[in-house]
C-alpha cells in the first residue's frame, strides 16, 4: 500500500513526534538529551558554503524529550519539515552510534506529522507537550521536567541557551495565562499523534515501567538488568507485571525473552 502524502499546513507549523525503532529508548542519560537539544539548535540555521549563518530553517515553538520518543512544535521555513527533521535524525543517530558502539537505525522510518492551523489546537499542543513527562509518571509538575522547552517559557534557562521562539506565543498569551493552561491536565480523549488517535489504554506507560525499573532493580541500563542476579530479576519482573507493565514492554525495556519473563 503506497504511503499517504503528509497533510499540508496553511500556517506552515506541525506537531511532529518521532519513536524509537521497536520503541527502544534513544535517550540512555543526560548526555543524550543535551546533544540531541544542541542538534535541534543547530539544524534551525541554514549556513552560507563558508559556514556563516545566511538564514532559517525552521522556528521551534516546543518540544519535548522522552526516553523513546520526541515531540517538537515546528513552523517550516526555507526548507519543508521533512527535510529538517530527517537532517536532525541524521545527525543524532550517527552521535548515538558512535557512543554506544552500534549500527543501523534508530528512529522509525517515518516521523509522524499533523498540521496546525489554529490558535487553539496550537495552545492544545503547547499543553500536550509540555504534560507529556506528568501524564509518564516522571514528574509531578510540567516545571520539574529538564528535557522540555517549558524552562524557556518561565525564563529558568538562560537566553543564550533558548531555541525556540517563545515570544511569539507570549506577545498573544500572558504568561501567567499560559502557566495555569499548561498546568491544567487535558482529557484523557486528547490524543495528539501519539496514540495514533486512539482513546489512552488503561496501562502503564514505558516510561512509566522504566521508572519502576530503576526503583526496583536499582539499573540504569538494559544490559545492566540483564547482569543482575537471577532471583533479583525474578523478583523486579515479578514486581513490575503486578503493578500494569506488559510481558512486551518488559522485552522491549530489558532485553530479555518472552518466555524468561513469563515463567516468573
Amino acid at each position: 500500500m503506497p504511503r499517504q502524502a503528509r497533510r499540508e499546513s496553511g500556517t506552515g507549523i506541525f506537531h511532529v513526534m518521532m519513536r524509537g525503532i521497536n520503541h527502544q529508548n534513544i535517550f540512555e542519560d543526560e548526555e543524550d538529551n543535551y546533544q540531541f537539544i544542541n542538534t535541534l539548535d543547530r539544524m534551525r540555521v541554514r549556513y552560507d558554503d563558508e559556514g556563516n549563518p545566511c538564514g532559517s530553517n525552521c522556528t521551534y515553538y516546543a518540544y519535548c524529550l522522552m526516553s523513546n520518543h520526541f515531540h517538537l512544535l515546528i513552523r517550516e521555513r526555507e526548507e519543508s519539515v521533512g527535510e529538517t527533521v530527517k537532517r536532525i535524525a541524521s545527525s543524532y543517530v550517527y552521535y548515538y552510534n558512535r557512543k554506544y558502539g552500534r549500527d543501523g537505525h534508530l528512529f522509525k522510518e517515518r516521523f509522524k506529522s499533523e498540521p496546525v492551523n489554529d490558535m487553539a489546537y496550537f495552545t492544545v499542543l503547547l499543553r500536550y507537550i509540555h504534560q507529556n513527562p506528568v501524564k509518564a509518571g516522571i514528574v509531578e509538575r510540567v516545571k520539574d521536567y529538564e528535557y522540555s522547552s517549558w524552562g524557556e517559557y518561565d525564563g529558568s534557562v538562560e537566553p543564550v541557551f533558548q531555541i525556540c521562539n517563545t515570544k511569539t506565543v507570549l506577545d498573544r498569551i500572558p504568561f501567567k495565562d499560559l502557566e495555569e493552561w499548561v498546568n491544567e491536565p487535558l482529557a484523557d480523549d486528547v490524543c495528539c499523534l501519539d496514540n495514533d488517535n486512539e482513546r489512552p489504554r488503561l496501562r502503564l506507560s514505558d516510561d512509566q515501567v522504566w521508572q519502576q525499573i530503576i526503583k526496583y532493580a536499582g539499573v540504569s541500563s538494559s544490559s545492566d538488568f540483564q547482569k543482575l542476579e537471577k532471583d533479583k530479576q525474578r523478583e523486579t519482573l515479578r514486581t513490575l507485571l503486578e503493578t500494569g507493565a506488559s510481558v512486551r514492554q518488559l522485552q522491549r525495556l530489558t532485553g530479555l525473552g518472552r518466555g524468561i519473563i513469563q515463567r516468573v
